[in-house]
């Protein structure tokens, strides 16, 4: 090699480190502090951005209302909804939700999952009939699946936004394909439009769990109004509380009268037993917990959009964090939880792990998400079931284990990093600076992480 040879290359090298660094900021600073977010991290003895505890949810929304509602219901003696099924508290609360979502009918059931698992069963969805629908979900979406001895096909993930990808759920569709199940994770809509471009192609049914997404709207429309039903959960760590509780919201008259009569153990409203059915009603208990919240759940649904928003903003500034994807027309989101995409290149190549134990030493509570797949989960004993054996097709057995690879979904697992929205993003807005400057901290000190 010659002398000019080498010196060409050698400049070539320098500039591309020199282009580089300028493409990598050495220090960043989204949020007001960076002389705090500049100093030693916490987890190796240095002081932590945030010292005051954040308020717990649902403690938080307890208040004189709620126990007085509580109290009226002890003292009516009408703890079922049964008791008074026109005026009672579960009855007032599905007239005021579906007024409150835009829906046309509200049935309450026990759990998110009862709600699910009682769409299923309205949709008369039987063994040897298959579903499609996300791995990445809470196992309630897949027990209501199961619990109808119907097959859950897994379609594979929009890695940038964590939804259930309607091209994956073209590929999946077959003739024994009942529905589908897309889940809005976290809150934040799927991509509807192509969603509901599948479904009406081959007229399948959509059920939207909406478990997370209370509010939350895609191109003006509530999510859960958009598929022929939509299912909520009011479980003790959603945005609206009761403990358990669920909801089922639709437009169909009569599809939404075999939803409550499938919850009402196969029982109509004319107390005539017409069908098959579990009992998952609400009782009045749940119903006057979730009345009390009612009149302050959209300023919640709102306050948590807004700060959601401004720690976008500024998380997407640090290089290696990226929020999560909005398609076009999520007009907002429920928030149950707030998450971003974490790239360890961009950490001194430290494993997430590291990265979240760093975070939740500067006191921000942050973690990852469904440890365990659900796809994971069901790979190795779901064939094994009786039900499973001698209802389906090698044809619909090879599609299932077909389903259970799923490459988005699994980098989505190792990568995403989530923030309990619940009670945080109801915080003011210096403590969504706390979440931003501790973030930076940990950029501007990532050569520490090990």
């Amino acid at each position: 090699m010659n002398k000019k040879q080498y010196s060409r290359r050698k400049f070539i090298s320098v500039l591309s480190a020199s282009s580089a660094a300028l493409t990598i900021p050495a220090v960043v600073s989204a949020g007001p502090h960076l002389k705090a977010s500049a100093a030693k991290l916490a987890v190796s003895g240095g002081a932590p951005v945030r010292t005051q505890p954040w308020p717990h949810w649902p403690n938080m929304i307890v208040d004189d209302n709620m126990i007085a509602n509580i109290t009226a219901t002890t003292k009516s003696g009408a703890w079922s909804r049964i008791s008074n099924p026109v005026n009672g508290t579960v009855a007032t609360f599905e007239k005021k939700y579906a007024e409150l979502t835009g829906a046309k009918y509200c049935v309450g059931t026990g759990s998110g999952t009862q709600a699910l698992g009682v769409c299923v069963d309205a949709l008369n969805i039987q063994p040897g009939d298959e579903i499609i629908t996300s791995s990445y979900t809470d196992f309630g979406t897949i027990s209501a699946i199961l619990a109808a001895r119907a097959l859950p096909i897994f379609a594979d993930l929009d890695y940038r936004s964590y939804q259930i990808d309607p091209a994956a759920v073209a590929q999946k569709i077959t003739p024994n394909t009942k529905a589908i199940m897309p889940v809005h994770i976290m809150g934040s809509a799927c991509n509807m439009d192509a969603i509901m471009a599948v479904a009406n192609k081959h007229n399948i049914p959509v059920i939207e769990d909406a478990c997370q997404a209370n509010f939350a709207k895609y191109k003006g429309r509530q999510l859960g109004t958009i598929g022929q039903l939509g299912c909520f959960s009011f479980q003790g760590s959603k945005q609206i509380a009761a403990g358990e509780g669920g909801a089922v919201i639709g437009n169909d008259d009569m599809l939404m009268d075999k939803v409550y009569t499938v919850q009402n153990h196969g029982t109509n409203k004319k107390g005539q037993n017409t069908t098959i059915g579990q009992k998952m009603r609400m009782n009045e208990f749940e119903g006057s917990i979730i009345l009390s919240q009612l009149d302050k759940a959209l300023e919640r649904f709102e306050k948590r959009n807004e700060n959601a928003n401004y720690l976008s903003s500024k998380i997407k500034k640090i290089p290696g964090l990226t929020p999560q994807f909005q398609y076009e027309g999520s007009n907002s989101s429920g928030y149950y939880l707030y998450a971003f995409t974490y790239d360890k290149k961009f950490f001194n190549n430290a494993d997430r792990q590291v990265f979240l134990k760093a975070l939740n030493a500067e006191g921000i509570p942050a973690s990852g998400y469904i440890k365990g797949m659900q796809h994971d989960l069901w790979a190795t004993n779901i064939l094994e079931l009786g039900n499973y054996k001698k209802n389906y097709t090698k044809q619909q057995i090879k599609l299932f284990k077909d389903s259970l690879v799923l490459p988005s979904c699994d980098r989505v697992t190792e990568t995403v990093v989530v923030i309990s929205a619940g009670a945080i993003l109801l915080g003011t807005k210096a403590d969504m600076d706390d979440i931003i400057n501790a973030l930076e901290k940990i950029y501007n000190n990532r050569n520490s992480l090990s």
